[in-house]
């Protein structure tokens, strides 16, 4: 009978052991899953079309510690330089994408990194497009956001859009870089 209760007894202070080292498992593996989940970047994605609606690829949106870092992977877009501007509405009306509205301004500047009363935080580099149609790119826009409760955020509000110019961006006149006539756009979300 004595060997029976000290069998037993072990047994209990086994399993309530193993018992207590589950839960403990189950508590580091929910907050594994909360530190991903929090440490985890704010992204968002465009679908970049032209003015018969062709697909030409996606933009992603990543949220960095100074602004969002961009990156393009488009093709069938003609050769050339061409301006690439955020704009103010999420909206990519084709053929002529004045639905995006004007360029992404909430602190009320004008046109261009060379304008000394510029930036628009909508202004973005120029793409440089080869003859095979193809971009293939990634660039810091500074100032802006993904967190949608921020003032700079490109997802607040009617949202923002990506748009693609005819023409270079000469950086500096206003409002839009004597960019040309909008080619794509892809609506950010």
């Amino acid at each position: 009978m004595k060997k029976i209760s000290i069998i037993l007894i072990s047994l209990t202070v086994f399993v309530g052991g193993c018992n207590l080292f589950n839960k403990k498992e189950e508590k580091v593996a929910v907050n594994s899953n909360a530190n991903a989940t929090a440490t985890a970047s704010l992204t968002a994605t465009a679908k970049v079309i032209g003015a018969n609606n062709e697909s030409y690829g996606n933009a992603y949106f990543e949220e960095e510690d100074n602004g969002v870092k961009v990156t393009l992977a488009l093709s069938g877009l003609p050769a050339g330089t061409h301006g690439t501007h955020i704009h103010a509405v999420g909206k990519c009306e084709a053929p002529k994408f004045e639905s995006a509205g004007s360029h992404f301004n909430p602190t009320n500047k004008e046109h261009g990194s060379l304008n000394p009363k510029g930036y628009h935080l909508g202004d973005l580099p120029n793409l440089e497009i080869g003859e095979d149609g193809t971009v293939d790119l990634t660039f810091l826009a500074e100032g802006v956001t993904l967190q949608k409760d921020a003032g700079n955020s490109l997802l607040s509000g009617e949202g923002t859009a990506l748009v693609i110019h005819e023409s270079a961006d000469d950086y500096k006149t206003d409002p839009a870089g004597n960019s040309g006539t909008r080619i794509a756009c892809g609506v950010i979300q």
